[in-house]
């Protein structure tokens, strides 16, 4: 329960690789929310094959807590620092956690992505991610939309329909765009 006074913020914490459910199991247990989005991923071994459910930011576990009082968070074992700037923790965008909470949730093909600079932005219009903004890479039949974490420059990709997309920033009216080009030959 948060104490009156506190401000608590989502902060990217680097934790020891291999470490990270163990690290957000030891934060819950002293009271902490965390989140370390996965994705499950079918890896050939030498006489089957085997899924695997990993992080798709490896080496990192999302928490939320006051920076004021950041350190229990530093003397969990597995945790090496907050992520920030110098010693200052720099927070996570709640929208930016929401955003991967969501693809985790969605039951979509999820995988980790390269950390995108450039490429148009997108929001999906309809289904279970809904109004989610990412940037867009086409991929065959369907496109796959880039969920980014700034502050960690790493990104993850869901693959959507592409009638499901369409340019951040701009509100389609289909029907008058419609009239408009049906009207004039």
């Amino acid at each position: 329960m948060q104490e009156p006074g506190c401000q608590e913020f989502w902060f990217a914490l680097s934790a020891k690789r291999n470490h990270e459910k163990c690290v957000a199991e030891m934060l819950r247990g002293k009271g902490y929310e965390e989140f370390v989005p996965t994705y499950r991923i079918r890896r050939r071994w030498s006489d089957r094959y085997k899924e695997l459910e990993l992080p798709l930011f490896p080496g990192y576990v999302f928490c939320r807590f006051d920076p004021a009082r950041r350190l229990p968070i530093l003397t969990t074992p597995g945790v090496v620092l907050i992520v920030g700037n110098g010693r200052v923790p720099v927070p996570v965008e709640d929208a930016e956690i929401e955003a991967l909470r969501a693809v985790v949730a969605s039951n979509l093909r999820v995988e980790p992505w390269p950390y995108l600079r450039v490429g148009e932005r997108v929001v999906i219009e309809s289904g279970s991610l809904a109004g989610l903004e990412g940037i867009l890479q086409e991929v065959r039949k369907s496109c796959r939309i880039v969920v980014s974490v700034e502050l960690l420059q790493r990104s993850v990709a869901v693959e959507v329909d592409r009638c499901r997309v369409r340019p951040a920033g701009t509100e389609v009216h289909r029907a008058v765009m419609h009239a408009g080009a049906g009207g004039q030959q």
